[in-house]
């Protein structure tokens, strides 16, 4: 069984992660229920950089991502321990606004989820009931242009969200996380849906995007992680005596070494294809 990973153990420059921090996990541990889920997770996510998330099924790696933005109070039974951090704030503490944090820091999902509205309104909507007092033509045209497809909606803004390709729809949802101005963006495998051209265009996205946000990936695609990622996290899983798994993480650091010359034997097994 391995240890869990520690900033002080194995990151790089770990001290220069945290004086950069966005989010900040200490000790974290995930329950669904009385069945802990993911155990002892430390690690630090720098602003303005993509970390991936990667590891074989039911490792806890969209466990973790979902605490960030506190999704996973959405699920009954679920509860955390140990500490996170948004720019020093205890996301858990007792007067922060769950709503709030998901204003901050938002989330792209697996299958793409535009509302059954027009483009401009999949836009617009969110920014209205979040009490945006600005000029709303602007927001939709400036959020569709950071998501790189107001070239292809500009002239159906009236029509469905809906009637968007797949990849399209996917961009459509990463326009709509980004007029929140939040200063995290989730991506919980977003390309898994998606076609390798459309898998394409959100990853030259990604690499804009982190000019201004701080984006957390969860992929299976080692090779996509390997593109879009400055730093890679890998989790893998134990099974325990009762037969359920527990997640937990095996090595964080840059991206090129976790691909190239990792610390851990865990490591090089899955990144060489030995398992997972």
């Amino acid at each position: 069984m391995s240890d869990s990973y520690h900033p002080s153990q194995s990151a790089p420059n770990s001290a220069a992660l945290l004086a950069e921090a966005a989010l900040k996990t200490e000790n974290l541990n995930v329950y669904y229920g009385d069945k802990l889920a993911v155990r002892d997770v430390s690690l630090i996510i720098p602003r303005n950089r993509v970390v991936a998330f990667i590891g074989p099924s039911g490792c806890g790696k969209s466990t973790v991502l979902r605490c960030f933005n506190r999704m996973n109070d959405l699920i009954t039974g679920a509860r955390v321990e140990g500490q996170i951090t948004f720019y020093d704030v205890d996301l858990y503490g007792k007067s922060v606004d769950p709503v709030s944090v998901r204003r901050r820091i938002g989330m792209v999902f697996q299958k793409p989820n535009p509302f059954p509205k027009s483009i401009f309104e999949n836009i617009a909507f969110g920014a209205r009931i979040n009490g945006y007092k600005g000029d709303l033509d602007e927001l939709v045209e400036q959020s569709l242009r950071k998501a790189a497809i107001w070239d292809e909606v500009k002239d159906k803004l009236k029509e469905s969200g809906l009637a968007l390709s797949g990849g399209q729809q996917q961009r459509l949802c990463i326009a709509r996380a980004v007029a929140l101005s939040p200063d995290v963006i989730l991506m919980d495998e977003p390309c898994s849906a998606l076609d390798p051209i459309s898998t394409m265009r959100v990853e030259e996205l990604i690499h804009e995007l982190k000019q201004q946000y701080t984006i957390v990936i969860v992929t299976h695609n080692m090779h996509q992680a390997s593109r879009v990622s400055d730093l890679t996290a890998f989790y893998n899983a134990e099974a325990t005596q009762k037969g359920n798994k527990v997640g937990y993480l095996v090595e964080y650091d840059e991206t090129t070494k976790i691909f190239h010359n990792p610390a851990r034997q865990e490591t090089q097994d899955y990144v060489s294809g030995r398992f997972g």
